[in-house]
């Protein structure tokens, strides 16, 4: 088989790149072992990072993020936040460089490191997939067998490779991968994709997943036995679970007649069952209940049937579970 083609990124961060504040705040926390604070490393510019800066703003953290540097400290919370590449985020939290680092699933699986997938985030959904020009006649991972296979995940394609027995050049290369076959340097391509509009805008199918992906807080494992950096990890998922839990859900407000509420309560039973608050009608209640983002408009429909009016939809900022 032929040798995998691959720049192995294991590099620790490099604090001559830091501005000066970054590295004295950097050395403070280092210095106080029984209390130190978390770092956090996130995407500097790409796919995932407006969503991650959004939802870390959403759960009350207060820091300034700026493109020039590589670093910012949280005023009201013990964390500090690195700014970096995102293939180099897995390494970073692999090794205790970074404590914990929102990064997708994608490049965790690429790089093979040993951290804690501790909490999905929502947002970055994309797959890793095979693909080939639709014209190729090539509808099967076996049929790649003595071709040449382009991708920006070698890791990965070195691994279906080993999976089916396969023997294929893999061909490295960090962009437009999808046009590698159009210019007859591979059969086919290994990357990923969100919606396939670049594979269809390349003439290229889909023969095989992969991997499903999402961003995810990654975790060191040396992090987590630590007391106090535990305890914060775990205070920022509590914060995390809720702002996401409160993307899924709608808050629902309604009035009903009283011989209604029986067909409602089986059309929306909510987190656990809905709130029932009097009116001064006695022959009304008002009910109250938070219903998926999912199943919004079926449960609408549900309510009406049964009979429910003045029905007031206010979105849910967080829940705490």
């Amino acid at each position: 088989m032929v040798e995998l083609q691959a720049v192995v990124k294991n590099k620790p961060l490099n604090l001559t790149e830091l501005n000066g504040s970054a590295k004295l705040k950097l050395a403070s926390n280092s210095n106080n072992q029984e209390k130190p604070r978390l770092r956090l490393a996130i995407q500097k510019e790409g796919r995932l990072t407006e969503h991650t800066l959004s939802l870390l703003r959403s759960i009350g953290l207060e820091f300034d993020s700026y493109k020039q540097r590589l670093f910012s400290t949280v005023s009201n919370f013990e964390l500090d936040i690195m700014y970096t590449r995102d293939d180099d985020i897995p390494e970073y939290v692999a090794t205790g460089t970074a404590d914990i680092g929102v990064v997708g699933q994608n490049l965790l699986y690429e790089e093979g490191v040993e951290v804690e997938q501790a909490l999905p985030m929502g947002f970055g959904h994309c797959s890793l997939v095979v693909a080939v020009p639709k014209d190729s006649g090539i509808t099967d991972v076996q049929q790649l067998h003595g071709k040449k296979i382009a991708t920006s995940y070698p890791k990965s394609a070195h691994k279906l490779l080993q999976q089916y027995g396969i023997e294929a050049e893999i061909i490295t290369l960090s962009g437009a991968v999808e046009l590698a076959p159009n210019l007859g340097l591979a059969n086919a391509v290994v990357e990923i994709t969100a919606t396939g509009s670049s594979l269809i805008l390349n003439d290229l199918v889909a023969i095989e997943e992969i991997l499903q992906s999402e961003a995810v807080l990654a975790v060191n494992k040396e992090s987590l036995m630590h007391p106090y950096k535990a305890r914060n990890i775990n205070r920022l998922q509590v914060r995390i679970k809720a702002a996401l839990a409160g993307k899924e859900y709608k808050y629902v407000v309604m009035n009903a007649p009283r011989a209604a509420l029986e067909n409602i309560k089986k059309a929306v039973p909510g987190l656990k069952s809905p709130t029932i608050v009097p009116l001064d009608d006695p022959n009304w209640v008002a009910v109250h209940v938070a219903v998926t983002e999912e199943a919004f408009w079926e449960v609408m429909e549900r309510l009406k049937e049964a009979g429910a009016g003045g029905i007031l939809v206010v979105p849910i900022e967080k829940i705490l579970l």
